[in-house]
C-alpha cells in the first residue's frame, strides 16, 4: 500500500514560479519561438497565404529546396570530447573583414511586403549583430534609406543587370555614395523561374485587392492595416510596379548576361565583388578569373531551376577548384545555426540566410527578426561547444560528412 500524505505549504512553495505576464503581444508571440521552425509557424498565422508563400516556396515542384533540406539532415557531425569550450569565438573573416557571426543576412525581394518595417528593420539588426546586409535590387526600400536606417552597418548592394545597361551603372554609383563596401552580381535569373505557389496564389505586386484577397485579409488583418496604412510599395531601384514578380523579372532582367558583364562590372566597382548563383566548378573558376573577390554557390533558395544542384554537395569541388583565390559563400536550404556549421566545415567561408530572417520579420517586425538571428547565434554556440571547438575557424572536413542517402 503506498502512504499518501497532503503535501505542506512549505514544501509546495518552492515548487510555484509565477511569470509576470508579458504585456507587449510582439514579445509574447516571439518568446515561445525557439527555433526558425517556430518562427515560420508563427509567421504562417500571421501573413497572407500569398505573401507567406512567396517566401516559403520554391519552383515547379520545389525538389531543389526539398533536397537542400535533404542534405542539411544528411550531415553527420564528429564531435572531439574533453576540450574546453567554456568560451567559443563566432567571428569569421567575410571579405577581409571581422564579423561576428560567420553569416550575412541574404538580399531579399518585397520585404515590405513581408512586413511593413522591411529593410530598415533587417539593416538596423545587421548593424546590431555585427553582420553584413545585402540589399536586393528587388528591395522595397531604397538605397539612400536603407544607408540611412543603419549608418554603421555593413551594407552590400545587389544587383541584377537589366536590359537598360545605364540604369544599373546608375544603381552602381548611388551604391557607391551610399557607402556600400560590396557589390554583389546575381547571374542565375535570367528569365523567371515557375513559382507555383505565386502562380496558383494569383500573386502580383503589390498585392491586389480582390475578392480572395479580401476574404484572406480578414483573417490577417493586422497585416493588410500596416500595409495600406504606410508609405506604398516602392522598390530601391525603381518606382512602381502593378503585375506578378515574372511578369518584372521577364519585363526587365537581361537575359543575354555574360562572362562579359563580369568584366564590365569589375571595371566600374573597385570594391569587392561577389557573383551570386554559381552553380558548377568550372563557372566559379571563371568568374574568380575575371576578377570576383568571392562566389556565391546558390540555386536562388530553389526558386529558379528545379532540381538544380544542392550547394552543400557542390562545395567541395568548388573550393577544391578555386582555392584561396577567392572566399565561398553558401545560400539555399540553411534554417538553423547547426546547418552554417556544417557549411564551414565542409569548406564555406560563411553562408548566407534569407527564409531564416524573413520569417522572423513577418512572425514579428525588427523583433523577430533579432529573435532569428540570436537563435541562429545560439544554436552555433551550442553546436560547436558539442563538437568540441572553441572557435569556427577550427572546423574543417574532420567535423562533418555527408551520411549516403538511404
Amino acid at each position: 500500500m503506498v502512504q499518501r500524505q497532503f503535501p505542506r505549504w512549505s514544501e509546495l512553495r518552492p515548487l510555484l514560479r509565477i511569470q509576470p505576464p508579458v504585456l507587449d503581444p510582439t514579445r509574447r508571440r516571439l518568446s515561445r519561438a525557439h527555433t526558425i521552425g517556430d518562427l515560420r509557424s508563427i509567421a504562417r498565422r500571421r501573413t497572407p497565404r500569398a505573401v507567406f508563400d512567396y517566401t516559403d516556396g520554391a519552383a515547379e515542384g520545389e525538389t531543389s529546396l526539398r533536397r537542400a533540406r535533404q542534405a542539411f539532415q544528411r550531415i553527420e557531425f564528429h564531435p572531439n570530447v574533453l576540450r574546453d569550450v567554456s568560451e567559443v569565438d563566432t567571428s569569421r573573416d567575410i571579405l577581409g573583414t571581422r564579423a561576428a557571426l560567420p553569416f550575412s543576412l541574404a538580399p531579399t525581394g518585397f520585404t515590405r511586403m513581408m512586413n511593413h518595417e522591411g529593410e530598415r528593420a533587417v539593416v538596423r539588426v545587421a548593424e546590431q549583430s555585427g553582420v553584413p546586409y545585402a540589399l536586393s535590387t528587388m528591395g522595397t526600400t531604397s538605397i539612400e534609406d536603407t544607408a540611412a536606417a543603419g549608418p554603421d552597418a555593413r551594407k552590400w548592394f545587389q544587383l541584377y543587370v537589366w536590359r537598360d545597361r545605364s540604369a544599373g551603372k546608375d544603381l552602381v554609383q548611388r551604391a557607391r555614395e551610399s557607402g556600400y563596401e560590396a557589390l554583389i552580381l546575381t547571374v542565375d535569373t535570367p528569365v523567371a523561374g515557375a513559382r507555383m505557389r505565386d502562380v496558383r496564389n494569383g500573386l502580383t505586386i503589390p498585392p491586389s485587392l480582390t475578392l480572395k484577397t479580401l476574404a484572406d485579409g480578414a483573417m490577417h488583418p493586422a497585416w493588410w492595416f500596416n500595409l495600406l496604412t504606410t508609405e506604398p510599395l516602392t522598390f530601391a531601384s525603381f518606382k512602381r510596379w502593378e503585375g506578378t514578380v515574372a511578369e518584372l523579372i521577364n519585363e526587365m532582367f537581361d537575359p543575354t548576361l555574360s562572362f562579359a558583364d563580369v568584366e564590365w562590372l569589375r571595371e566600374l566597382w573597385d570594391g569587392p565583388l561577389i557573383i551570386k548563383g554559381i552553380q558548377n566548378a568550372e563557372d566559379a573558376g571563371k568568374v574568380v578569373d575575371l576578377g570576383a573577390d568571392a562566389v556565391i554557390l546558390s540555386n536562388h533558395g530553389g526558386r529558379q531551376l528545379d532540381r538544380a544542384p544542392t550547394m552543400l554537395e557542390l562545395l567541395p569541388q568548388v573550393r577544391d577548384n578555386i582555392g584561396d583565390r577567392a572566399q565561398v559563400l553558401v545560400d539555399t536550404g540553411i534554417l538553423s545555426g547547426a546547418d552554417i556549421v556544417a557549411a564551414l566545415a565542409r569548406g564555406a567561408d560563411s553562408c548566407l540566410v534569407g527564409r531564416a530572417y524573413l520569417y522572423g520579420l513577418m512572425a514579428g517586425g525588427q523583433q523577430g527578426a533579432e529573435r532569428a538571428v540570436e537563435i541562429l547565434r545560439s544554436e552555433i554556440v551550442r553546436t560547436l561547444q558539442l563538437l568540441g571547438v572553441s572557435s569556427v575557424d577550427q572546423l574543417d572536413s574532420s567535423h562533418a560528412t555527408l551520411r549516403t542517402a538511404t
